[in-house]
């Protein structure tokens, strides 16, 4: 009698980023905001017996049961390079968020074509440290706002109101007519932003590395000035330049 290979066991399929219309949230930090979201609706939980026992009581609140995995279950689902600190949250995407909904007095953070999701999860991060109304962005040139963006905004994507626009140009003169203080940031601008009477309502304006602010945002800016350092050489990237303005923006303009 010919004896039957054992049949491999199927491997969990890599990567897996959600559902069609869902997003993947990872990290403690990430999913605890996410489940104290009202906002957010949750399809389900993905944890290791510690996660879950340390998200007990978000979870009960939500009436959720999460599905056990290993670290390892959770590497294959996530990818080796998810620190995902041993959760995944598959959710609906937030509702859209207008401009005419974030406080009209408070300080916006305006990020002009920023793809680098470990950037703008830290803008995000100290958007909310720091007590900003907003993140605006455009819609095309923007990261997947779930993953390691959200693993790297700490929590901060379920508190700070992100509003994608279709321009930004003309988002900015819409905010200009409604008596907002744009402030542009750049590397080569004259003045420092320490010389800067700002006042609220405030948007800060950043562009990527390298190519900065695109032209047809500098016109819309009331202001351009760059961030004082102690050396030439030492040129911040945009999510730490972004926590710099937005610290001496929360100090300064009243």
């Amino acid at each position: 009698m010919r004896r039957q290979r054992p049949r491999p066991t199927k491997p969990v399929k890599p990567a897996r980023r959600g559902g069609a219309d869902h997003v993947m949230l990872f990290g403690l930090h990430a999913v605890e905001a996410a489940l104290a979201n009202p906002k957010r609706p949750v399809v389900k939980v993905i944890a290791t017996e510690n996660a879950a026992h340390r998200l007990g009581p978000l979870l009960a609140k939500r009436g959720l049961t999460p599905e056990p995995a290993s670290p390892r279950d959770l590497d294959r689902l996530l990818g080796s390079d998810a620190v995902h600190q041993g959760v995944a949250l598959e959710a609906e995407p937030l509702p859209p968020v207008g401009l005419d909904e974030v406080d009209g007095d408070g300080i916006l953070l305006v990020l002009d074509q920023v793809t680098d999701p470990q950037n703008v999860g830290a803008a995000l991060r100290s958007a909310a440290a720091f007590g900003a109304s907003g993140l605006v962005m455009t819609e095309r040139h923007s990261p997947p706002f779930q993953g390691a963006l959200a693993k790297a905004a700490s929590g901060a994507l379920d508190i700070v109101p992100v509003i994608l626009v279709k321009n930004l140009a003309q988002s900015l003169a819409l905010l200009g007519e409604r008596g907002v203080l744009r402030v542009g940031l750049a590397e080569e601008a004259g003045e420092s932003l320490e010389t800067a009477q700002l006042r609220r309502p405030l948007a800060l304006v950043l562009g990527a590395e390298g190519k900065g602010l695109r032209q047809l945002t500098r016109e819309h800016c009331d202001l351009i000035r760059r961030i004082s350092t102690q050396s030439a050489l030492a040129s911040l990237n945009v999510s730490n330049a972004a926590a710099v303005a937005l610290h001496w923006a929360s100090l300064s303009a009243r």
